[in-house]
């Protein structure tokens, strides 16, 4: 079988092999590997290093990272996963953890569950597959066997925004890097009390998702704190972190005991709330005080402008970010749980109740 000819000079080719260049340099393909490494360059002589670094330049010649990578089983890659891409949370998260990877040398690849067991373990074997180096997960929940799976692969594994429910503290099931979601939860229901609220309704996160069950424990603590009972508060719990699924729970909720305020878990759900109400024929912020969490960026946009919890999203990505590499360095590293102080922002969706209300 008659041998593939080089391309032309100045035509590059990313098929480009080590073969070609020994070909077109006039040596051996041993050679050619030898001169192109820079741990082995000493053991050709100077004229042959530069033939054959005129031959690859010429060509068009590039290493092949998943070649490298086969050797050192690294590929200077970091997966990131996350439960919903459309989801403006998320972007300022991922923005700020890919920022400080590339300054240390890391390429990322974003890749969206849709909140699936299923597909969160198929990206994560995936990922393994092509050698990731380490993996950022925004999202672990009730069921996934995503950091079980990351320990049997040796792929080290931080959880963002999110933590394995049931684990506490400095739990061994790995590291994480969250807000204080309890504490945040905690200044929306103050500031509702303090306005003279208190019937106060909670429109719970998904089950099994860490920011809901924190959330809804901040608020029933919030509440107790202050002398009320948080079981005579209404509570309805979305099916998922969405529009659809904050106008169906706040239609839920305005079908049982009345209330003058409604703490929801995330700004999405606020976006459905402001339907139901409008639904309803009451106004957000005059007949019912509406809080968030997140402070997205388009919030205060809405009318009214969203009063909601500020939560810090950029530095949650370099933090987790910078937990990885810690963690990739050092294998043995002990596992962190690090959570991060929300601030309440107070806009036009809350005022006093009612008089009479």
């Amino acid at each position: 079988m008659p041998r593939r000819p080089p391309p032309p000079a100045g035509t590059p080719d990313a098929r480009i092999t080590i073969a070609d260049v020994a070909r077109a340099a006039g040596v051996h393909a041993s050679t050619v590997s030898r001169a192109l490494n820079p741990a082995t360059r000493g053991m050709v002589t100077d004229a042959v290093a530069a033939r054959v670094g005129e031959a690859a330049a010429r060509l068009g010649w590039r290493p092949s990272a998943i070649a490298a990578g086969l050797r050192t089983r690294r590929s200077r890659t970091i997966g990131i996963l996350v439960p919903d891409l459309v989801n403006p949370i998320f972007p300022p998260i991922v923005r700020a953890a890919e920022t400080l990877l590339v300054q240390h040398g890391y390429a990322t690849l974003v890749a969206n569950t849709d909140n699936d067991p299923a597909r969160e373990e198929m990206l994560i074997s995936r990922m393994a597959e092509h050698l990731v180096d380490g993996l950022m997960l925004a999202s672990a929940a009730e069921g996934t066997r995503a950091v079980e799976l990351c320990t049997r692969l040796r792929i080290p594994a931080v959880l963002i925004n999110r933590r394995l429910p049931g684990a506490g503290r400095g739990a061994a099931a790995g590291s994480a890097v969250t807000n204080d979601d309890r504490l945040g939860i905690g200044l929306a229901v103050a500031h509702l009390l303090e306005l003279g609220h208190r019937r106060i309704a909670h429109l719970a996160g998904p089950a099994g998702v860490s920011t809901a069950i924190d959330r809804r424990a901040g608020f029933r603590a919030a509440l107790r704190a202050r002398g009320l009972d948080p079981a005579a508060a209404p509570v309805v719990a979305a099916a998922a972190y969405t529009v659809e699924a904050g106008r169906t729970a706040m239609a839920r909720l305005l079908g049982g005991p009345p209330f003058t305020a409604v703490v929801a878990a995330n700004d999405m759900l606020c976006l459905g709330v402001y339907d139901a109400l409008a639904a309803a024929g009451l106004r957000p912020g005059a007949d019912i005080s509406v809080t968030g969490f997140n402070d997205m960026p388009f919030v205060d946009r809405i009318h009214p402008a969203l009063t909601t919890i500020r939560i810090q999203h950029a530095e949650m990505g370099r933090q987790a970010a910078t937990l990885l590499l810690d963690e990739m360095a050092d294998p043995s590293a002990r596992r962190r749980d690090i959570r991060l102080v929300p601030e309440l922002v107070i806009r036009a969706s809350t005022a006093p109740p009612l008089p009479g209300a």
